[in-house]
């Protein structure tokens, strides 16, 4: 059965549906939106029940994200996004998620975790210094994750590399306007930001290793739910990819509501095309399909954590392969759709050509490069051990 929010986000999904336009012309989530979203709950699905949240399955809230997503993109792909931050604060010492959520379970957190900044040590934490570019819903959140450098004594970073996931709150960081025009997904509001020798208390900090790890974070952090023991990066990618999905059923949807009464150019309605009607049924398999995979992986994870079995390398290298080709299965998908709308989808008043945009920007995100996912999943199906950077984001 559904979760209450996703039944929720259906009850008001028209509602979503009508902010989308004011969204991307405001180049972020518009107030309706936003409220709409905290209303149903969603970017606390993942939130520890001590501070207000549902501490939810992985899979309820891939639900979440698709069902916002279906109807706009951008706030879909925001919610999919932030909606792991919750996660990841719950594994952080709990000073810090006092600070966050203590007088407000609804406090809404941004990121990016690019390590484009140095974090250099200091009495009682660390100087921060940097530039981080992809800030998702930032003009919302009153925290940020941002991922560093250990720097060394001269503010460069240390040798060998060591990279960690720093918190700071609003008044420590700048927001930069201007740096969010995109061709798609432009209602993310997904600007850079500037920090600029920030002090960070050590406890507003968390080795990046070990989250990735999953079961350490959460023993240190004390929290013993299935959910907050997975891996970061079968959490991270798992949002924005359910927003690339959401996305493409977005699309289907459009396209199925346009299609229904349109005749083509030859006099011929499109319901008697048989070759339209082809693509129809396959683009809609391929979709759910890609949903299917997504929650199949998720969900064979978290089943594992819950019977007390150790997650392999090999594990979540095989999720993270499946992963990223239900993105681009579902992003195909819906090329071969809008290829068969006819010339007025591509007006701004169809909201076919958002669907379509905001889908192709979905896929650019690093999550879904499939070079070195791929390469490093076959060499684990023919029993090689990756290392290095073949072990990167899986």
């Amino acid at each position: 059965m559904a979760h209450d929010v996703v039944r929720r986000v259906e009850e008001v999904a028209a509602r979503l549906a009508a902010t989308a336009e004011e969204t991307e012309r405001l180049g972020k989530l518009s107030d309706e939106s936003v409220k709409l979203v905290r209303e149903a709950g969603v970017m606390r699905l993942l939130q520890p029940t001590d501070f207000g949240g549902f501490a939810a399955h992985p899979r309820d809230f891939a639900e979440a994200v698709m069902a916002v997503a279906k109807v706009c993109g951008s706030t879909g792909w925001v919610c999919g996004v932030g909606g792991v931050h919750p996660w990841e604060m719950a594994l952080m010492d709990r000073r810090l998620q006092e600070e966050v959520w203590g007088e407000n379970g609804d406090t809404w957190i941004a990121s990016p975790y690019m390590p484009s900044g140095v974090a250099t040590p200091t009495d009682g934490g660390y100087v921060l210094r940097g530039r981080w570019q992809f800030s998702s819903g930032t003009d919302h959140c009153d925290w940020i994750f941002l991922g560093a450098m250990l720097g060394d004594a001269d503010g460069k970073p240390a040798q060998p590399v060591k990279t960690m996931h720093v918190v700071l709150p609003r008044k420590d960081y700048t927001i930069v306007e201007d740096s969010w025009d995109v061709i798609g997904l432009c209602g993310t509001g997904s600007k850079d930001v500037i920090v600029d020798g920030a002090f960070i208390p050590s406890y507003r900090t968390i080795d990046a290793d070990e989250v990735a790890q999953g079961e350490l974070a959460a023993e240190r952090a004390g929290r013993t739910d299935t959910v907050y023991r997975l891996p970061f990066w079968t959490m991270f990618p798992l949002g924005i990819t359910a927003a690339v999905i959401g996305i493409a059923e977005g699309a289907l949807a459009c396209h199925l509501d346009y299609q229904r009464d349109r005749v083509m150019a030859a006099g011929t309605r499109v319901r008697d095309d048989p070759h339209t009607m082809y693509a129809i049924s396959e683009a809609a398999a391929e979709i759910a399909g890609s949903r299917t995979q997504l929650l199949d992986g998720v969900s064979r994870l978290y089943d594992m954590v819950d019977a007390g079995q150790p997650i392999s390398f090999e594990d979540r290298s095989v999720v993270r392969r499946n992963q990223v080709r239900c993105a681009w299965r579902a992003v195909s998908a819906v090329d071969e759709i809008f290829a068969r709308s006819g010339g007025n989808a591509v007006r701004r008043n169809n909201a076919m050509q958002r669907f379509w945009r905001d889908a192709h920007v979905g896929l650019q995100h690093a999550i879904h490069i499939p070079g070195s996912i791929y390469h490093s999943n076959a060499l684990t199906s023919l029993g090689i051990e990756p290392d290095g950077p073949l072990r990167a984001l899986i």
